[in-house]
């Protein structure tokens, strides 16, 4: 489908403008970007540390010689894969100069790219040989079984508790819709009216759970709500984010085309941080 001027609520676009308009709105609407941390690179491959053994420490008498103890380490590569968008408009469109239009391509190529990366983020690459690998795919995280229907935040505690044991703390919540309504619908008891769910008084519109923030993306299975810790989901995102704006491919239909680019990859250095809170069954 090609976007014209006649296109409701379009007045015009600046293809020049665009660029903006793709990092920015992509970290700012991807779920997965504000549960993680973004790690900016130019490399083609991105190593991660890994410290799979601490060195050791030991009670020393006054004068005596310290041991020497070497840590284990190991290291993730991440190579960034491509998430990538097309949209064709006309000319006459492209001509226009509105300011206030020229977010209209732009913003729809960034929301849809957010929406790929928190597919692959919060899922599972499947059989894809070019779609990272997500939190579905990952091994040997907490897993804690929040009985058969969301009654309590019992599970929610217990997560937060298995995040602490590493010395760690969980960063975020993250629900499919679904669930994230039936846990804003909790109440206190039988007899009271008062959402379980605790509000932020510094953003009332935003709820948390046992004063952790609650992110809700679509991506995320139903029955499943992610625990994270920010310092172990990293986003690795490549520098190189491209916007071509190009009409040779429409020359002889007088329309331009739009493509939009950017690659990303996911680690988890330390699986077992983040936790899974599932309904059992799921």
């Amino acid at each position: 489908m090609t976007v014209l001027t006649t296109t409701s609520n379009v007045r015009g676009i600046t293809p020049d403008a665009i660029a903006a308009l793709i990092t920015v709105p992509v970290e700012r609407d991807s779920v997965a970007a504000q549960a993680s941390t973004i790690i900016p690179t130019d490399a083609t491959h991105t190593h991660i540390p890994l410290v799979t053994g601490d060195p050791t420490a030991a009670w020393v008498g006054e004068g005596n010689e310290i041991t020497a103890s070497d840590p284990t380490i190991d290291d993730l590569v991440i190579i960034p894969a491509k998430v990538a968008g097309l949209t064709v408009i006309t000319n006459e469109l492209a001509a226009d100069s509105s300011p206030e239009a020229s977010g209209i391509v732009g913003d729809g190529l960034a929301r849809d790219i957010a929406r790929k990366i928190d597919a692959a983020f919060f899922g599972s690459k499947g059989s894809s040989t070019v779609q990272p690998a997500g939190l579905e795919d990952l091994t040997g995280v907490g897993a804690v079984d929040a009985g058969a229907a969301w009654a309590d935040v019992d599970a929610f505690a217990e997560a937060l508790s298995n995040a602490e044991t590493l010395g760690l703390a969980l960063t975020s919540f993250v629900a499919n819709p679904a669930d994230a309504l039936t846990l804003a619908q909790l109440k206190e008891s039988t007899t009271s009216k008062r959402p379980l769910l605790t509000p932020d008084p510094t953003q009332p519109t935003r709820r948390t759970i046992q004063g952790v923030p609650l992110l809700v993306s679509s991506a995320v299975t139903a029955g499943t709500v992610w625990g994270i810790p920010k310092t172990r989901a990293l986003l690795i995102r490549r520098n190189d984010v491209d916007l071509q704006v190009d009409t040779s491919p429409y020359f002889t239909s007088d329309r331009t085309a739009v493509r939009a680019t950017m690659r990303v990859g996911f680690a988890f250095p330390h699986a077992a941080a983040v936790q899974k809170i599932t309904l059992s069954g799921d």
